[in-house]
């Protein structure tokens, strides 16, 4: 069988999860890798033994992949996208979709614009997580009755040094913000998943511990209004001692449902018959951090399946507006980001 040709586009942390799914899924080969910064890009041809270039182009003329993944810096997602796109290469990008809405709003635009010329996928892999899965049948088939409300929080720690060592997280011309688009955006994803959307968004975003070292947030408050009239109260930090797992919780006319992130995490059902029902959640593989997720694998191999189906992917740059939106709304409530 001949293998899918593909390029990697940035070679920074999150990077490793790419190389190695690319390496553990039959079918896939890694081309070559591509970054602007040459330590980086050493680094990356040393660790692959594939070829390094320069920029997108240089990669895509060089060695033709069939797809790329593009691995960047946030306000760095869109260009190369866009390259890669108009060479009819198929586009798998780590979240956020951009730095800012309208960055975002080019690349749904030159999907539409062509339709069928490629594929985009958008990495918020946590919708692949077991746990994320059942709870969405659960809602779907109404089996939970009526949800009453909802709870969500990530409480994590960072340090002055994680910063630091990568100046662009901490600045809105880099990263687009802090904490809620860099840490929150998956539990933004899945609650606007799972309840159905967000129509308006409440609340406030401040730097409380890390104004010393940057000028983005990190803690936010937010309550999320769903259709219907459900609401979430959505609490986040980075000041914490040590990370909590993420938690997503409902309030259901038949059941309390709990999910917990990380490995040790899972479902809980506490049905209102005395019933307890729980699903477990798959443990990490990877050599990334654990928590980013247990399903990154998931996701890859789902998008080069369905790369002959005639649909976009479902998780592409429109559904990646939806968290983006909800976040870029907290920080004009708060007067912060681009423009305030």
């Amino acid at each position: 069988m001949t293998s899918r040709r593909i390029g990697l586009i940035g070679c920074g942390d999150v990077s490793v999860v790419h190389v190695e799914a690319i390496h553990d899924i039959e079918g896939l080969e890694l081309v070559g890798v591509a970054d602007t910064d040459p330590q980086a890009l050493a680094r990356a041809v040393e660790l692959t033994g594939v070829p390094g270039f320069a920029s997108t182009q240089e990669l895509i003329d060089g060695v033709h992949p069939e797809a790329v993944h593009v691995t960047t810096p946030h306000h760095e997602h869109i260009d190369p996208s866009l390259t890669a796109l108009a060479a009819g290469v198929h586009v798998l990008q780590e979240k956020p979709i951009a730095h800012t809405l309208d960055e975002g709003q080019r690349l749904v635009d030159a999907l539409e614009s062509a339709p069928g010329a490629a594929k985009v996928g958008i990495c918020f892999q946590n919708r692949y997580n077991l746990a994320s899965q059942r709870l969405h049948d659960l809602l779907a088939s109404g089996a939970l009755g009526a949800v009453r409300g909802a709870w969500a929080s990530v409480v994590w720690t960072r340090s002055a040094d994680y910063y630091r060592a990568k100046p662009w997280r901490g600045t809105w011309e880099g990263s687009g913000g802090g904490l809620l688009i860099n840490q929150a955006i998956h539990t933004l994803d899945l609650v606007q998943w799972l309840l159905g959307g967000v129509e308006r968004t409440d609340g406030h975003v401040a730097t409380r511990r890390f104004a010393d070292v940057i000028e983005v947030e990190d803690t936010a408050e937010l309550l999320l209004h769903h259709p219907g009239g459900v609401t979430t109260s959505f609490y986040a930090t980075l000041t914490a001692p040590q990370h909590r797992p993420v938690e997503i919780e409902l309030d259901c006319e038949k059941a309390y449902v709990s999910l917990r992130g990380g490995t040790e995490g899972g479902l809980t059902i506490r049905w209102a018959d005395g019933r307890v029902d729980t699903v477990g959640e798959r443990s990490v593989t990877s050599g990334g951090r654990s928590y980013w997720g247990v399903s990154h694998e998931l996701l890859i191999r789902d998008f080069y399946e369905r790369l002959e189906e005639p649909e976009p992917f479902w998780i592409g740059p429109r559904e990646a507006m939806a968290s983006m939106e909800i976040l870029t709304e907290a920080y004009r409530l708060s007067g912060v980001g681009p423009g305030a």
